[in-house]
């Protein structure tokens, strides 16, 4: 999977993603270290918009770093294939089995702003999560775990309440909108799949 590639041929759906998409083209020409907290100043992450199979409610785990509902995700560490990431990021936060790829598509990017905290003792500087969302899908019937060092509860929302659950107002007002939608455009056959 050449995210590059990938990237490159993504259409912005508004001018954040065409802001960002272009930041993440030109970092990943001049950076090093991309996919790896080696770069502190921007890396690769991987996020999700799980969806259930009626496609009607959002998987959101309530994130003890940021003390809000939010969507499911992590770091590259080292892995290109953020895909791979995503699914394994679901995977270990909720304690889902099977989660699959609704398309092997990029839905969503978003550079993210991460503001310097405390990691496992040890002080994080702020810095850039260039940020690729993907669409999953999974069975909202199967058992759900908490991680407790990273969220201390995960849950099923309907779409508008996943929206109205988050405290971080960035997210409230401009990625989770933005995803609801895309995800109905996805349905409705005017997003291409």
């Amino acid at each position: 999977m050449d995210l590059k590639a990938n990237l490159s041929r993504y259409v912005a759906v508004n001018q954040q993603e065409a802001a960002d998409k272009k930041l993440m083209l030109d970092l990943m020409e001049t950076q090093e270290h991309l996919f790896t907290r080696i770069n502190k100043c921007a890396h690769f992450t991987a996020s999700a918009w799980v969806v259930n199979q009626g496609r009607d409610k959002v998987l959101m785990a309530y994130h003890n770093l940021y003390d809000s509902w939010a969507w499911l995700g992590g770091h590259a560490d080292g892995n290109k294939n953020l895909l791979e990431v995503a699914i394994k990021e679901v995977q270990e936060e909720s304690g889902l089995k099977n989660v699959k790829a609704v398309t092997n598509e990029i839905f969503s990017i978003e550079v993210l702003t991460v503001d310097g905290h405390e990691k496992k003792g040890l002080y994080e500087p702020s810095h850039l999560h260039l940020n690729v969302t993907y669409l999953l899908e999974a069975d909202e019937n199967e058992p759900l775990i908490n991680k407790p060092d990273e969220n201390s509860e995960v849950a099923w929302f309907k779409l508008d309440d996943a929206v109205a659950a988050s405290n971080e107002e960035w997210f409230r007002k401009r990625i989770y909108p933005k995803l609801n939608a895309k995800l109905k455009q996805y349905l409705d056959g005017s997003l291409a799949k």
